[in-house]
C-alpha cells in the first residue's frame, strides 16, 4: 500500500446507491412488520 495509491472509498454515486437501498430495506421491513400486525388484528 503506496501513499500516492487512490483512497479505497467507492465513487460518491455508489456510496449514495448503498444508502438508497439501506433505506429502501428499512421501509420494506417496517412495512412488512405493519401490513403483518394489520393482518393478524384483522
Amino acid at each position: 500500500m503506496l501513499w500516492s495509491d487512490p483512497p479505497d472509498e467507492p465513487p460518491e454515486e455508489l456510496r449514495e446507491a448503498q444508502a438508497m437501498l439501506r433505506r429502501a430495506g428499512v421501509v420494506l421491513a417496517v412495512g412488512m412488520v405493519i401490513l403483518f400486525f394489520i393482518l393478524g388484528v384483522a
